[in-house]
């Protein structure tokens, strides 16, 4: 399968409507960008039940500061709306496989009960007065 170009006006379907996304931000002038591609690309035919896209931080900056990108690239996998995993560098074949590997394995009810959470005692910490 083929990578999708992502862009601020097809980012949220692209995202909310696929339960599993990777995200490669790049850019054209980057050589460790340029390294990564390559990989990137093989993995997506590997994984064909997966969406592979990519954001142009030349000419998506809007997506890129949305998601406070400083360094290219930056893999980041999407869950069902969650983002599980955010790294950046050029990953090497077999840590890309890796990191698929272990982002398919993760419990995704366990996810989103945690970030509920987490978002529930932020708003309950900020109700508590300091001791």
């Amino acid at each position: 399968m083929s990578t999708i170009e992502l862009t601020k006006d097809n980012f949220d379907e692209v995202v909310s409507g696929n339960d599993f996304v990777l995200i490669d931000f790049w850019a054209s002038w980057c050589g460790p960008c340029r390294q990564f591609g390559p990989v990137y690309e093989a993995a997506s035919e590997r994984h064909q039940d997966l969406v592979f896209a990519k954001v142009d931080t030349e000419a998506q900056q809007e997506l890129a500061a949305a998601f406070e990108i400083r360094s290219i690239p930056t893999l980041m996998i999407v869950r069902e709306n969650v983002a599980i995993f955010a790294q950046p560098g050029a990953l090497p074949e077999a840590a890309l496989e890796d990191v698929i590997g272990q982002a398919r394995k993760l419990d995704m009810d366990e996810v989103h009960k945690s970030v509920a959470a987490q978002q529930a005692g932020q708003t309950g910490q900020a109700e508590q007065p300091d001791e």
